[in-house]
């Protein structure tokens, strides 16, 4: 597809630390790419790499992260216990992050700050997904309010303890404003969300190192946040299907399912079960990507950015689908609410999640000494916002089995959660 007239694009030739006829070739990226020759830096000056552009450094350390690890056991729609093959916080985000890089090598931007946002997006999730979230909310009313954004920041700044010099990952400039701004400015008139104020946890950070709450971010962080939709959107048509949630009938009265159905059973008369869904989605999947292809190039087409700058500074975002996408997309995520999310086996089990997640701050908060030994010597005077803040940091850090066993450490009774 083209976009019609390109400013001048740059070309990134490869490190060459070996040998030279081993690297792979110069990379050409659009002029409204984040350059990483240009980049604002770390909050803690570090010696580049020799090998690794700033992005592929950041990548690298989420990566490594222990929180990264944990998302292997934190739910997205069904418990870990519920079956082997459904999405975890962590396989979801090897999704999003392929489907991120997929889209940003089509759009020519760079692919590594691209996947290290897309690896990171859900790295502040607590365990039971946003059942979680909810009960940390209500449980930190007053002391700040918990959000999962927010703690991604949190976990990336400062939770994460692995280096000598500085607390957290000490990640670029870019990659933390793409991490907070993704789904668009926080503040001022373009905010995505004015209803709803920006979490303390931010401001706090932005007082250290202005991550610019009032402007867009890069098309990179655009890009992953797009992906992030396009991931989850196919993989709880597949998690819910198996776990019996639906039917292909029930399926077919989505309009855009509904083609990909037909378009698969026309290409393989008498096809059915596992096989017709994974051929259904694997359409559903291109057809996203074409589309936000087509509409973002459309976009950046009219607004003609030269620069980061240009983009961040835009009216509206750039990455996007098309409206009548949009509207099928809509009508999809409905669908998805009333037999997946709202399903009353998922519901009942989310409430019980949300039970054991409430009862856990409540008695952290009650009688610090159940606290772990490491974190009851650490922990700040209780009664206090900073106390408070302590006891869902450690919560939410929690895996959900984790959760569970603490739960029965602590409790007569636990919810099985199935």
């Amino acid at each position: 597809m083209s976009i019609g007239h390109r400013p001048k694009a740059k070309v990134i030739s490869p490190k060459k630390p070996g040998d030279s006829a081993a690297a792979p070739g110069p990379r050409v990226v659009a002029p409204y790419a984040v350059d990483p020759e240009t980049s604002r830096g770390r909050l803690e000056s570090e010696p580049p790499s020799a090998s690794r552009s700033p992005y592929a450094r950041d990548r690298d350390r989420i990566l490594h992260a222990m929180a990264f690890r944990r998302l292997n056991y934190k739910t997205q729609v069904f418990i870990y216990h519920e079956g082997d093959h459904y999405r975890s916080r962590l396989t979801h985000s090897l999704e999003v992050a392929q489907i991120a890089r997929a889209l940003a090598r089509t759009l020519r931007l760079d692919e590594d700050l691209t996947e290290a946002l897309a690896l990171a997006h859900d790295l502040g999730h607590p365990p039971f997904g946003h059942a979680g979230e909810r009960a940390l909310d209500a449980a930190m009313t007053g002391a700040g309010g918990f959000d999962h954004n927010a703690q991604s920041l949190r976990v990336v700044t400062e939770l994460e303890k692995k280096y000598a010099r500085f607390d957290g990952l000490n990640l670029t400039w870019e990659t933390l404003e793409g991490l907070v701004k993704h789904n668009g400015p926080l503040t001022g008139p373009k905010s995505v969300k004015p209803e709803i104020a920006v979490p303390e946890s931010i401001l706090d950070y932005c007082a250290r190192q202005d991550l610019e709450l009032a402007t867009f971010p890069s098309v990179e962080a655009q890009v992953a946040a797009l992906a992030d939709d396009i991931a989850y959107n196919n993989h709880d048509i597949d998690d819910g299907f198996r776990a019996g949630l639906f039917s292909f009938a029930e399926l077919a009265e989505v309009p855009l399912a509904a083609g990909a159905l037909v378009e698969v059973r026309d290409a393989y008369p008498g096809i059915d079960g596992t096989r017709l869904l994974y051929e259904a989605i694997r359409r559903l999947i291109g057809t996203m990507i074409e589309d936000a292809v087509a509409e973002s190039e459309r976009r950046l087409a009219k607004l003609k950015p030269r620069s980061a700058a240009d983009v961040r500074h835009a009216a509206s975002a750039v990455v996007a689908f098309s409206a009548d996408m949009q509207r099928e997309l809509d009508l999809l995520r409905a669908f998805l609410f009333a037999r997946v999310y709202r399903h009353l086996r998922i519901a009942r089990i989310m409430a019980e999640a949300e039970t054991v997640v409430g009862d856990l701050f409540a008695r952290y908060s009650e009688d610090p000494e159940a606290l772990p030994p490491d974190w009851r010597e650490q922990a700040p005077p209780r009664g206090t916002p900073a106390f408070a803040r302590y006891i869902s940091d450690f919560i939410a850090g929690m895996t959900d089995r984790f959760a569970l066993a603490e739960h029965r450490r602590l409790f007569d009774a636990t919810p099985d959660l199935r």
